[in-house]
Order: C-alpha cells, then structure tokens, then sequence
C-alpha cells in the first residue's frame, strides 16, 4: 500500500439512517407493511469519508452530532472504517441528523429518503475557521450539501488559501444553493438533477450532460463529473482553455439498494486521487466500485474494502492505493 497518501479532510454531514425494506412505496396516507428493517450510520459527508478509509485513505472528518443515542453509533461507524473524529463536536441538546429511508424491490432498488437534520445545522462559518488547523495540511478537501452553505464556503475558502484540492459534491441538490462557492472549487461532482439546478440543463444522455458539464466549468471548477447511474459518469476537465470531455461506461448489476452510491463514488475517486492515480482512471475505477455497492443493501455497510476487492478478485480498483 502506497505510503505517500494524500490526507483527505471531510467537511460535511453525519446523519443515522432508519431503513425500511418494501415490495413497492406507499401512496399518500396509506400504510403498507415493510419487509425488513435496518438502521447504519450514514450522512453525506460520513458515508465519503468512510467509502475513502475503507480503500485505505488517510481521512479526517470535520462535523457534528446531537448528545442523542445515535451519536455513539455514528462515531464508532466512523472509527472502525478508520477514519480520525477528533474534529467532530458534539452538541449539547441537539440530536443527531436522521435519514428515514424507504427502500423499493420496484425500480431495482430504488429510494425515498426523509433527512432530518439536527446538529448538522449548527455547522456554521465559525466551524470552518476553527477546523482550519484540520484543514490546512489536508491533501484534498471534500464537501457537500447536507450543512448550510455558508459552512461549506467558508470551508472551501480556507482549502483554497491553503492550497488544498476542493472537491465539492453539491448534494442533495438544492435550486438555491449558493453557487458563488464553485469559485472555489478545484472538482465538482453532481448527479443528472444536480446538474440541471446548478445550470439550467436537464442531463437525460451524455449529450446534454456535456454541455451541463461544461457550463459548471465556465463557473470555476478545473474539472466537472456527472454521474448517470448505470450509464456511468462523464467526466470533463478543462486546462489551460482546452476542455477534454471522457464518457465512461458504467457496469450491468443486479441493484438492491442504490442508497449511497454516489457518495460511494465520490468517496472512492478522492481516496484513488489522493493515492496518486489519473483523474480519468480514478472516475472509472470508481464507477465499477460504486456499481459494486448497489449490489449490497445499507449505505456504508455496502461499501467495499480494499482488502473485500482484492479478496473477490478486483484488485485492479485499488491498485495502486
């Protein structure tokens, strides 16, 4: 395993996920009966941070929890992956965020998901400045937006002073979000609804997903990547003018639960970035991977280790981390 890692600070959300498994969704005011339950640690923000430990990624994370039952059980999650919580604060009468999650057999796996907040709102401004310590040595900084905007501004600023690499990964997407933070950002990572709120361009193939791409670069990203599901990512960077723009196909699999992949994706590209390997081949490795943990049902339960892909024969998704 490569000892030159770049450390990978996350900037974001930790939420508990309350799951329920069922034959299909229910309609407004009826009450149909699950087939399962689970609950797992989850939140934008923790879900990357831990898909990036798992492949071996030297990660930090910078967030916050209530002083509820589910604190414990998210940091511990957090912990066993391997990732460092000495900058995630705990806040006195807060409660931890919360996704209830209803997971379909119609749609292949498909989700309706209800996040409540709770202490990831207390992110401010203020958190970033603090964190900066955290922050400024890191190799890549990673965001979403599951915390308020203005935290993650903050936050990107000071990755940008500090010459960090920004990743921002604007999800879940919100029509007003405050786009004047991709001034800040190094790469930008959204799915097909994300595109369309940051530029106005529905996304449903690779050709209007490439002129989606490319308006986000004229906004300040180098690079710009919209994942389309199975049909894989594409993947548009710009240097010095010049625009280069990669389809990369993604993978056939029989999906269960597709909760988490993209930020499976976005948690595997940086670990592979930070481990030294090529943009495009980091986004195509990372598409197989996500593809992966749609197979398996939970969110950060059904991510891979390196050791789980070496183990069943895809160790050339981790080569080299």
């Amino acid at each position: 395993m490569a000892q030159d890692r770049k450390q990978i600070v996350v900037f974001g959300s930790i939420v508990h996920d309350l799951i329920s498994y069922t034959t299909r969704f229910p309609r407004p005011g009826e009450s149909i009966r699950g087939k399962s339950f689970q609950q797992g640690a989850g939140g934008k923000g923790a879900n990357q941070a831990v898909a990036a430990a798992l492949l071996g990624a030297r990660v930090s994370m910078i967030g916050k929890v209530g002083d509820d039952i589910f604190a414990d059980f998210n940091l511990t999650s957090l912990k066993k992956a391997g990732v460092e919580t000495a900058a995630v604060q705990r806040v006195a009468g807060s409660t931890t965020g919360t996704a209830t999650i209803t997971v379909s057999e119609e749609g292949g796996g498909e989700n309706s998901i209800v996040v409540t907040l709770g202490a990831n709102m207390e992110m401010s401004p203020e958190t970033a400045d603090g964190a900066e310590a955290v922050i400024a040595p890191g190799g890549i900084l990673l965001c979403q937006a599951e915390i308020p905007d203005a935290a993650t501004k903050r936050a990107l600023e000071i990755g940008r002073k500090h010459g960090v690499t920004t990743f921002l990964n604007p999800a879940p997407g919100d029509p007003a979000m405050d786009q004047s933070m991709l001034a800040f950002v190094d790469i930008v990572c959204v799915n097909e609804n994300e595109a369309e709120f940051i530029t106005g361009i529905a996304s449903p193939n690779p050709a209007e997903a490439e002129k989606a791409a490319r308006a986000m670069l004229e906004r300040g990203p180098r690079v710009a990547i919209i994942t389309l599901g199975p049909q894989g990512c594409l993947l548009a960077e710009k240097d010095e003018g010049v625009i280069t723009v990669s389809l990369l196909p993604g993978e056939k699999v029989a999906a269960v639960d597709t909760t988490g992949a993209g930020d499976c994706f976005c948690g595997s590209f940086v670990a592979l970035l930070a481990a030294g390997i090529p943009l495009k081949e980091a986004a195509a490795r990372s598409v197989k991977i996500a593809s992966i943990s749609v197979t398996k049902i939970g969110t950060q339960s059904s991510y891979s280790s390196r050791a789980e892909l070496i183990a069943v024969g895809r160790g050339e998704l981790v080569e080299g981390i």
